[in-house]
């Protein structure tokens, strides 16, 4: 008996996009079901500034924009404009729920560096 392993459940990194956990991306259907929407995507845009050189929006939205690139993960769709799409190649959005934080985190291989303070020293 050959045993069969489900390799789609490894989360693989593209270099070329913007990347959603399984996790992030069950959180996202969880809320927009919840707000009872199925016309909203989860936009993701970076602007310059933050301790790590670059600061992040995530928000729902109806819009869009000439220039979106639109991703699906898993029945959710992702949309990065144009403009923010070099700054996330690589990067992973994920949801983390434990005791210490609740919340979506951006693991970016495109960030300067991080700090823990509130306060930028570059």
């Amino acid at each position: 008996m050959t045993e069969q392993v489900d390799t789609t459940t490894e989360t693989q990194v593209r270099a070329d996009g913007i990347n959603v956990s399984d996790e992030a991306a069950s959180k996202v259907k969880s809320l927009l079901e919840q707000e009872g929407r199925d016309d909203l995507a989860l936009r993701i845009a970076v602007q310059p500034g933050g301790c790590s050189g670059l600061r992040y929006q995530l928000f729902f939205d109806e819009r869009t924009l000439d220039g979106d690139q639109v991703t699906d993960f898993d029945g959710v769709s992702v949309v990065v404009d144009r403009m923010s799409m070099p700054y996330l190649n690589g990067a992973v959005i994920d949801f983390v729920d434990t005791i210490e934080k609740q919340g979506f985190t951006i693991d970016n291989p495109n960030a300067g560096g991080s700090c823990a303070c509130g306060d930028s020293f570059h």
